[in-house]
C-alpha cells in the first residue's frame, strides 16, 4: 500500500523534504516519523499513517511534496491481506443495493442528508483514512469502480469540483481593473496640464510592479569616507588629465563588485516560473542616471574586471548618452545589481526600489561632516549615508546586515593601489 503526505495544518498544503529518516527494507510503525518537511520557515516531522515494511521510497531530499502525494510504498502484510478480503466481499453479488449516491458538480454544498451511512460506502482503508483526514464525507463522492466503489481518483475529482466555485471569485477579482477617479482640480484654482511621457509611463509601470511584487526591506548604515575623499583629492588631477571624472560612483562600483563576489545572493535573480534562484557569475552593475526625461539605468558590464580609470571613463560616457537619450535597450539590460547615488543632489538616507529582476540595490546619499568618536577622541569625519534595499523572498535580514557591513568596510579601507595609473 502507499503512504501519502497527510494534512499538514490550516493553510498548509505542501512543503520541501529536508531529510528522509527511513530506507527501503526498514520496518515502520504507524505514527513513526519517516521524514522531515520544511513548510514556510519551520521543519516538521511527518509520521507514517500505516505499519509495514518499506518497499519503495517515492521522494528524495529537496523534493516539493503536496498533501495526498505518495511518500513511500510499504508491504503491510496482514493488513494488506485483510484489505483484499474486504475488497472480494464488497465486489461479490449480494442483496439488492440502493444506487450509489452520484453527486454532480455543485451538489457538494447542497446540505442534503446523505442517502446512506458512510460505513456502507465501498472504499479501501487508505481511501477512508485520507477522506477522514481531509474531512470528506464519502457518501457525497461518486465512485467510479464496480458497485460504486470509491478510489483515490474519485477523491481527487471531488476536490477539484469543490475548488472551482472557490476559485471563481478570486479570478474575477484579479481581472477587475480599478477605474481611476477623474477630479476637476481647476475648481480650486488655476492649473496647467502636460501629457505623461512614454518613458515616465514605463518607469511608473516598473516601479509599481516592483513595489507590488517584492517584499522589500532596506538596511541602513553610514560609512566614514574621510580617507577615501582624501585619496580622491590626491589623484583627481591625474584622472582628469586622462579625461575621466573621479566621482564617488566609480569607487562604489569597484567596492560593490568586490562585495557581491563574497555575497552571491545579492547578485542573483528569482525565477518564479521554475521555482529557482539564479546565481550569476558575472557582475553587470546598473547606475541610476537622473535625466530631464526621467530616471535611466545604463549597465556597466564586467565591473569586477575593470580598473578604476576604466570604470570612471565608461560611467561618464554612459551618463552622457543617457542625458542625450542615446542609450540603446541593450545598454540598459542584463544588470545584476544597481547603484543609485543621490549625493550630488542632496538628501541623506532613502529607500531605493529594487530594479526587477534583480534582488538588491544600493542607495548612497550626500556625505556630511559629523562629530565621530575615533581612537577615543571626538573627530570631525565625513559620513556617507548607505541604504541597501533587498528582496526578502531571496535575502534574509542577517545576510543583508553582513553585506552592508562588508560594503561599508570596503569603502572605509579603499586601497590606494587601486587609484594609481
Amino acid at each position: 500500500m502507499d503512504v501519502k503526505l497527510p494534512k499538514l495544518g490550516e493553510g498548509a498544503d505542501s512543503g520541501v523534504v529536508v531529510s528522509l529518516l527511513v530506507k527501503e527494507g526498514d520496518p515502520i510503525k504507524e505514527g513513526q516519523t519517516i521524514l522531515e518537511l520544511e513548510n514556510e520557515k519551520a521543519v516538521a516531522p511527518i509520521p507514517s499513517t500505516a505499519s509495514g515494511t518499506v518497499t519503495k521510497i517515492r521522494v528524495k531530499e529537496g523534493d516539493k511534496v503536496s498533501v495526498g502525494q505518495v511518500i513511500l510504498s510499504i508491504d503491510a502484510g496482514g493488513a494488506e491481506a485483510g484489505a483484499k478480503k474486504e475488497k472480494r466481499a464488497e465486489a461479490a453479488p449480494g442483496p439488492k443495493q440502493s444506487k450509489p449516491v452520484e453527486d454532480e458538480p455543485g451538489d457538494e454544498s447542497s446540505g442534503q442528508a446523505p442517502a446512506k451511512p458512510e460505513a456502507q460506502v465501498a472504499a479501501a482503508p487508505s481511501v477512508r483514512r485520507l477522506a477522514g483526514e481531509l474531512g470528506i464525507d464519502l457518501t457525497r463522492v461518486r465512485g467510479s469502480e464496480r458497485g460504486g466503489r470509491v478510489v483515490m481518483a474519485d477523491l481527487r475529482a471531488y476536490l477539484q469540483r469543490l475548488q472551482k466555485p472557490a476559485a471563481q471569485p478570486a479570478a474575477a477579482a484579479a481581472t477587475t481593473k480599478v477605474v481611476p477617479e477623474r477630479i476637476d482640480f481647476s475648481q480650486w484654482g488655476r492649473i496647467s496640464r502636460k501629457p505623461v511621457s512614454q518613458l515616465r509611463k514605463v518607469i511608473g509601470q516598473r516601479m509599481a510592479g516592483s513595489w507590488t511584487t517584492i517584499p522589500r526591506v532596506t538596511q541602513f548604515d553610514e560609512a566614514d569616507i574621510t580617507g577615501l575623499m582624501e585619496l580622491r583629492q590626491k589623484h583627481q588631477a591625474a584622472y582628469e588629465a586622462r579625461g575621466a571624472r573621479l566621482t564617488l560612483t566609480p569607487f562604489a562600483l569597484k567596492v560593490a563588485a568586490a562585495t557581491l563576489k563574497h555575497h552571491p545572493m545579492f547578485n542573483a535573480s528569482l525565477d518564479e516560473a521554475a521555482g529557482e534562484i539564479v546565481l550569476k557569475e558575472y557582475y553587470h552593475i546598473g547606475v541610476a542616471v537622473d535625466t530631464d526625461a526621467g530616471l535611466l539605468v545604463p549597465v556597466v558590464r564586467d565591473a569586477d574586471k575593470k580598473s578604476l580609470l576604466e570604470l570612471a571613463t565608461e560611467l561618464e560616457e554612459l551618463a552622457a548618452k543617457a542625458r542625450q537619450r542615446k542609450l540603446s535597450l541593450e545598454e540598459m539590460k542584463g544588470g545584476t545589481f544597481t547603484i543609485s547615488n543621490q549625493g550630488g543632489i542632496g538628501g541623506g538616507h532613502f529607500t531605493p526600489i529594487v530594479n526587477l529582476p534583480e534582488v538588491a540595490i544600493l542607495g548612497l546619499g550626500r556625505g556630511a561632516l559629523k562629530p565621530v568618536v575615533k581612537d577615543q577622541q571626538i573627530q570631525q569625519r565625513l559620513m556617507l549615508p548607505v541604504a541597501v534595499s533587498y528582496d526578502h523572498r531571496v535575502i534574509d535580514g542577517g545576510a543583508a546586515a553582513r553585506f552592508t557591513v562588508d560594503l561599508v568596510r570596503a569603502l572605509e579601507n579603499f586601497p590606494e593601489a587601486e587609484l594609481r595609473l
